[in-house]
């Protein structure tokens, strides 16, 4: 597969002409991996340690997202959407070396791992969700694509800035302007959704305290 392929893919895709998935509920008979296990698989699998910066970082974001969540009334599993976020990248660092699209083959990977779709299905769709925007069915893995559209290597930054990176490193070189632009519509609506659901400003908060700066 060509780097245009891969980028392309990683880029997101349009709505899926397949169904849904069922909604991501918790289920007390799943795995959920803490910080520690999920160190573990970052190890296993040689995570370049700058991508393990990221996912923390990321990580961070989810579950504040997550906490207030649940603060708010959702029936929302905060260690649910933490895993699912510290694993979002687990098959970044082999596909720099050996191509392939690594939401893809990393939510295979959980899934093979957790054994639990949840968190896997937040790693397969953290680049792009190709379903309805319901917060209330989707939490976990629509709280980890939002989550990662916020961290910039290892930078908390507004969703713009993310994407103007995107455009720069992929979209030009690429010629993948059109999809990348597709990919930041969603995120910047999703940030509106999680803002009004969740009754904070978004872009006031530093999501590691939880305090509005």
């Amino acid at each position: 597969m060509s780097a245009k392929e891969n980028t392309a893919n990683a880029a997101g895709s349009r709505r899926s002409p397949l169904p849904p998935p069922p909604p991501a509920r918790l289920d007390p008979r799943l795995f959920v991996p803490d910080d520690a296990q999920c160190t573990r698989y970052w190890e296993d699998y040689a995570m370049l340690d700058n991508v393990a910066e990221h996912s923390r970082m990321v990580a961070d974001v989810a579950t504040f997202l997550a906490r207030r969540a649940v603060k708010i009334g959702m029936d929302v599993d905060v260690p649910t959407v933490r895993a699912s976020a510290l694993l979002h990248d687990l098959a970044k660092t082999y596909c720099i070396r050996h191509g392939g699209n690594h939401s893809q083959l990393g939510g295979a990977w959980v899934m093979e791992l957790t054994g639990n779709p949840v968190i896997a299905i937040g790693v397969t769709h953290h680049v792009y969700w190709p379903f309805a925007l319901d917060l209330t069915r989707y939490f976990p893995p629509l709280a980890v694509l939002y989550a990662d559209k916020r961290v910039n290597h290892n930078r908390l930054v507004s969703v713009e800035e993310r994407f103007d990176d995107l455009i720069v490193r992929y979209g030009i070189p690429l010629n993948l302007q059109d999809r990348i632009g597709e990919t930041k519509r969603q995120a910047l609506e999703l940030e509106q959704l999680l803002c009004d659901t969740l009754e904070v400003d978004l872009n006031a908060c530093d999501f590691d305290s939880g305090r509005l700066v």
